[in-house]
């Protein structure tokens, strides 16, 4: 017979979507709720180190993924104007080698996809936005925008910057619009045979105040994705993105390398999102509800770590539930604050600063990092670090 609670995910992001997939495999009778009417392949390309295949390796889609993404053998960055490299990052071989795993990129919309694959489908739910959260008593009373209700023992908001288990928490709060733009566009690698120019599997154009991180996102190198930190200095638009133009993209790259231009050149549609952050949140959880993601540390893509902290969280939430013992919850919920505040924190600030392998440097404290096996840190008397 399972004793173990009901456990309830808002969100079917990659963040939520591994979490609900390591806590059925552990046996967790577990649902995900999902505010987007449908899942739907959205245009952009991510980053996954060997931090994060070694969960995709305990969800069971590792394999699948390294045929799905394509496998850059370097990181490099180049000055933005004359193309000089100024960092040669080894991955590739190396990678798996001196990490334990992968270093692949890949669109973020065929991750998602395969990662929601994984759940339970009869228990995963779309278009369901959760609109208020009773935690009084000795059950989690959710409900939601269509008038519905339901119960859970524990509640995990993995629901994006925006989170309303956040906001039950600490109150409302707007997230902080960092000053910075992204620029987000997919181009058919076929349009580039046209240029004399090297277009390197995983390269980042620096200059002073701004960059353009470009890689592909299929195995075939069939698609090319590229985007952009851009200073402007206020964000009045009341979306999530807007449309941008190759003449807006002209603009902000005017006097970059050769490269950039074609790549300006070859872009049918780019859209631009506005990047947000929050200061290091104060609490991450409080009786029966735990946060994870963006829902407790959003931060800028600049070290393209930003899932890869919501997957990893999600990984040491449920094995924090397992140590303890989930009818420890709120001590499991602790230990997992105090393996993870620090090291979020602190991508969280690098992110923000944006100097991730700018230069040459070693970057074992990110890529080596597995959240199943770090020696966890045991709260102190007064609580985790803060």
């Amino acid at each position: 017979m399972n004793n173990k609670p009901t456990i309830t995910v808002i969100g079917a992001g990659l963040g939520g979507a591994a979490a609900g997939a390591l806590l059925q495999q552990a046996g967790y009778p577990t649902k995900v709720y999902e505010q987007a009417p449908a899942f739907s392949r959205l245009g952009a390309g991510i980053h996954l180190g060997p931090n994060v295949m070694k969960v995709m390796r305990r969800i069971g889609i590792e394999e699948k993924l390294n045929a799905m993404g394509s496998h850059p053998d370097y990181w490099f960055s180049r000055n933005g104007m004359t193309g000089e490299y100024q960092s040669r990052i080894p991955l590739g071989e190396f990678a798996r080698e001196n990490y334990g795993a992968a270093y692949i990129t890949v669109h973020r919309g065929d991750l998602h996809e395969l990662m929601v694959s994984t759940l339970d489908q009869d228990n995963l739910y779309f278009d369901k936005r959760l609109v208020d959260v009773d935690d009084s008593g000795n059950k989690v009373v959710m409900t939601f925008a269509d008038g519905s209700t339901e119960e859970a023992d524990l509640v995990i908001g993995a629901d994006g910057v925006n989170s309303r288990l956040r906001e039950k928490l600490l109150g409302p709060e707007a997230p902080i619009y960092s000053g910075w733009v992204a620029h987000r566009a997919i181009i058919s690698a076929e349009k580039l045979k046209a240029y004399d120019l090297d277009f390197e599997a995983c390269v980042k154009w620096w200059s002073e105040d701004r960059h353009m991180m470009v890689y592909f996102v299929t195995g075939d190198e069939k698609e090319y994705y590229y985007v952009t930190g851009v200073p402007e200095p206020d964000w009045n638009h009341g979306t999530s993105f807007v449309d941008s133009s190759r003449e807006e993209m002209r603009k902000a790259f005017e006097g970059y390398h050769p490269t950039v231009q074609a790549l300006i050149d070859c872009t049918e549609t780019v859209t631009k999102w506005p990047l947000l952050e929050r200061n290091p949140l104060p609490l991450w959880h409080e009786n029966r509800l735990v946060l994870l993601g963006d829902a407790c540390h959003p931060m800028k893509p600049h070290m393209a770590q930003g899932a890869a902290m919501a997957i990893e969280d999600a990984a040491m939430l449920v094995r924090c539930l397992e140590e303890v013992g989930a009818e420890h919850y709120q001590q499991a919920f602790e230990l997992y604050r105090t393996n993870r505040f620090e090291r979020a924190s602190r991508v969280q600030q690098v992110s923000h600063d944006n100097t991730w392998l700018r230069e040459d440097e070693d970057p074992a404290w990110v890529f080596a990092y597995d959240p199943f096996e770090v020696p966890l840190k045991q709260p102190t008397s007064q609580g985790s670090p803060a």
